[in-house]
């Protein structure tokens, strides 16, 4: 049954009809995305774009090397793709049975209870929500620094960050469709020159001193300055692979895309990864390489190779695909941070929350209130930040990703025990030693460990915001959002049980938890 302006039917607990209160219809539906919006490749494009895979390259590998795991980066890539990877058959595992635009919060709560799910959902909002405005940060930045270089403008970063806000808030508006063809052509074109650089050094057969594997043994991946941390700022450029589910209500043939999709994801990106930052390291010489990445400018760790193996025009298209690469990754987060309020609010955690944030638009079926409340959260961000007269780059960009990166991560473990948990519990008939059993477990230990590797390296990621109140305060504020998750929901289980029993429930009649 089709219900126009943007409501379908949906179901809750499997099966059973939605409330009729707040974001509501009269006849039990729940407002809903837009259905059948976007395909295979358009939920991959959405995840990918959250990696940014130019940003990740040009923005943490020279760090990776100068005071990481030195030329062993693309081994901490190659490390990260592999345990990405066990912890995806878990995730696939679940996606294949459950479909929600809440993604972890669905999950968990399925597996774990809901007291899990609304803390974990909380978290991966949180997440979300604060990464935009991080990628908003580097974005300004990279546009600052190469309009001056190439035209000699000198434009104020918030003018950029304004811009930003704008571009990300109408594509949310327009719904998923119009957001997917702008990615694909930002991704397309980053991936391309990055590509253009890596496939021109193989083709000359390696750098200076020719080819050398120093750089993809996994060995080197736990050497260097701080093996620990060149190992966490692997696990970070991929942040956003998961996104994948979030899409799910809106893809075709959701139980079969989201799974693939999200495989696509984690081994296309990482060969990705692993390749770009070998031939970088390469096509400068191991020990140019090291000595590149220390320098004044650490992007000369890419400029150099590409400039010699390439052309200058490659270097000068570089620059530019680094401020388009940053506007879509800040875009992919905006879409993410959207949905997520979009689960939350049209379960009526907050009842209230039904009539705003829970509803989608009548034309585009996008969460378009959910978007504005985003950007409007995102420009408080960004102005506290420049009251304070924070660097966008070395306070707003990196104070922030920390923050976000230390939530997702936690929810990633938890959503991995949740695995387990829930094949035990509801799908005995679909157990695997491996696919629910040994990845999600293996996954799920080796997120905490991530965890502990960010815990002990926040400083040095941090640089000159080490002595931050914010990064002092970020542990804390991650466990003050879970703990509000956990008192909320224990509140409603007490006092509201019939909303209690609604939280993480949400899924569409075609998409029902089976």
């Amino acid at each position: 049954m089709a219900v126009d302006e943007g409501v379908a039917p949906a179901t809750r607990d499997g099966g059973k009809t939605a409330g009729t209160s707040g974001g509501t219809g009269a006849d039990g539906t729940v407002h809903r995305l837009k259905p059948n919006a976007i395909g295979l490749l358009g939920v991959v494009f959405m995840a990918v774009a959250t990696a940014a895979p130019i940003t990740a390259m040009t923005g943490n590998v020279p760090f990776m090397v100068s005071s990481g795991n030195g030329i062993g980066a693309p081994a901490s890539y190659l490390v990260a793709m592999v345990v990405l990877a066990i912890f995806s058959v878990g995730f696939t595992s679940m996606a294949k049975h459950i479909t929600s635009t809440g993604a972890f919060y669905g999950f968990i709560s399925y597996g774990l209870g809901r007291t899990a799910g609304l803390a974990s959902g909380l978290l991966a909002t949180f997440a979300y929500v604060v990464f935009e405005p991080a990628l908003i940060g580097i974005f300004s930045v990279f546009a600052n620094t190469t309009l001056k270089d190439q035209t000699g403008l000198d434009v104020p970063w918030w003018a950029f960050a304004i811009l930003m806000l704008a571009v990300n808030a109408t594509g949310t508006w327009f719904g998923v469709s119009v957001a997917e063809k702008l990615l694909v052509v930002l991704l397309g074109t980053e991936v391309t020159v990055l590509a253009a650089m890596a496939i021109s050094v193989a083709l000359h057969g390696g750098g200076p001193h020719g080819f050398t594997f120093g750089p993809v043994n996994p060995v080197n991946a736990f050497k260097g300055t701080s093996a620990g941390l060149g190992l966490f700022f692997a696990f970070w450029s991929w942040v956003g692979f998961e996104s994948t589910a979030m899409y799910g209500e809106e893809s075709r043939d959701p139980k079969r895309i989201i799974p693939k999709a999200t495989m696509i994801s984690v081994l296309g990106v990482g060969v990705f990864y692993v390749f770009v930052s070998w031939m970088a390291i390469t096509g400068n010489g191991e020990a140019e390489a090291v000595k590149a990445a220390s320098s004044a400018n650490p992007l000369a760790l890419f400029f150099d190779p590409t400039e010699h193996y390439v052309g200058h025009w490659a270097v000068v298209l570089m620059q530019w695909l680094m401020i388009t690469g940053s506007l879509a990754c800040g875009m992919a987060f905006h879409n993410c941070a959207a949905r997520y309020m979009y689960a939350l609010g049209r379960e009526g955690v907050l009842p209230k929350l039904q009539h705003t944030i829970g509803r989608t638009h009548a034309r585009h079926g996008s969460p378009h209130v959910a978007g504005l409340v985003q950007t409007v959260i995102s420009a408080v961000l960004i102005a506290a930040f420049w009251i304070a007269g924070k660097d966008p780059y070395n306070a707003l960009y990196v104070l922030l990703a920390i923050l976000g990166t230390m939530a997702i991560l936690v929810v990633q473990a938890v959503c991995s025990f949740a695995v387990l948990v829930y094949f035990r519990r509801n799908h005995p008939e679909s157990r695997h030693w491996f696919r629910t059993f040994t990845a999600p477990l293996v996954g799920g230990v080796a997120m905490l460990g991530v965890v502990a590797l960010l815990v002990s390296n926040m400083g040095a990621a941090a640089g000159s915001e080490s002595g931050s109140l914010l990064l002092k305060a970020t542990p804390w504020l991650v466990a003050l959002v879970a703990a509000t998750g956990v008192g909320y929901a224990q509140y409603l289980k007490r006092r509201s049980p019939e909303r209690y029993a609604l939280l993480g429930r949400t899924v569409l009649e075609e998409t029902r938890e089976r």
